[in-house]
C-alpha cells in the first residue's frame, strides 16, 4: 500500500517476532491510541517470523491505513528491524515499542510532550510486570551498564521510546544499538530525558529474551559502546568564504564562478 503524501507528525516502529497471538490486540489498541493524538504512519516490521504474523499484519492494514509494513528477508534482531523502520519512516519524530502488549501505547502523549525539550525519551518502567529474575538481573545490568559507559540510564532496556528522526540517523549502528539509543544520543550531542511508564504483564506468546541469551552479548556490546565513546569523532566547524575582490585572472576560465 502506497503510504500517503503527507507528511505524518510521527512515526512509529514496532519489531515484530512470532508475535501472531498478539497481533490483533496490538493494532486495535493502536487504532484507539493514535489517532486522537495527531497524523501518523506505524511501520510494523517482521523480522522474519515463522508464524502468521505477516499474514495477520497484511490482513489488517486493509482497514487501517495508516499501517505500513516492512518485511526483513530473515531473521536479524531488533536493531536491524528498528533501523529498517527509520529507514522507511517519514515524520520528523520517530517513536518506537515493543511488539509484545507490554509497553504501554497511552504513554505516547507523555513522551511526545517531552520531545518539545529533547531530542530522546526513554520510557523507565514502573512496577515491571516481568519474572523476579529478569527484574534482578536488570538493575544489575543498569548499574554494570552505567559504570563502564560513564553515562546514566535508569532503565536502559525499555522498549517504549521516542527521538527526533534528525538526530537518531547520525547514531553509529550496530547489532544490539537498541540497548543504547540513550546513550549513544548523547554521544552525538542530543539532550535525552527519562520518563516513568507503564509496564504490563506479556498475555499472549512467548518472550524472545532472556538472561541466558542476553547478558554475555549485552555485556560485549557495552565494552564497544566505551570503546566507540572514547575514539569518536566529534568536531564543530564553520565554512568560511573570502569577500570577493576586484582581482582579475589573466586566464579566466570561461563561465566561471566564485562559489563559496
Amino acid at each position: 500500500m502506497a503510504p500517503s503524501k503527507t507528511k505524518p507528525d510521527f512515526s512509529l516502529v514496532v519489531p515484530l517476532y512470532n508475535e501472531e497471538e498478539n497481533v490483533d490486540a496490538l493494532i486495535d489498541e493502536l487504532e484507539e491510541v493514535l489517532v486522537p493524538l495527531g497524523s501518523f504512519e506505524v511501520l510494523a516490521v517482521d523480522d522474519g517470523s515463522s508464524d502468521r504474523t505477516l499474514a495477520l499484519l497484511l490482513e489488517r492494514q486493509k482497514t487501517f491505513p495508516q499501517l505500513r509494513i516492512v518485511k526483513l528477508a530473515k531473521n536479524s534482531g531488533q536493531s536491524t528491524a528498528i533501523c529498517a523502520g527509520l529507514d522507511q519512516a517519514r515524520a520528523d519524530i520517530f517513536l518506537m515499542m515493543d511488539g509484545d502488549l507490554q509497553n504501554d501505547p497511552r504513554d505516547f502523549p507523555k513522551i511526545l510532550e517531552a520531545l518539545k525539550d529533547a531530542d530522546g525519551v526513554s520510557g523507565a518502567r514502573v512496577n515491571r510486570k516481568d519474572p523476579w529474575i529478569r527484574r534482578i538481573s536488570s538493575k544489575i545490568a543498569n548499574f554494570v551498564r552505567n559504570k563502564l559507559s560513564g553515562d546514566h540510564v535508569i532503565d536502559s532496556a525499555s522498549g517504549i521510546k521516542g527521538f527526533r528522526r534528525s538526530i537518531l540517523t547520525q547514531v553509529p549502528r550496530f547489532n544490539g544499538m537498541h540497548r543504547f539509543l540513550p546513550t549513544l544520543v548523547r554521544m552525538v550531542g542530543g539532550k535525552v530525558v527519562e520518563v516513568p511508564v507503564n509496564h504490563r504483564e506479556r498475555n499472549a506468546g512467548t518472550a524472545k529474551y532472556g538472561v541466558g541469551n542476553r547478558a554475555f552479548r549485552a555485556f560485549r556490546d557495552l565494552l564497544g559502546v566505551r570503546w566507540l565513546k572514547s575514539r569518536l569523532v566529534l568536531y564543530e566547524c564553520e565554512l568560511l568564504c573570502a569577500e570577493q575582490t576586484e582581482t582579475k585572472f589573466e586566464d579566466p576560465t570561461p563561465g566561471r564562478e566564485e562559489v563559496c
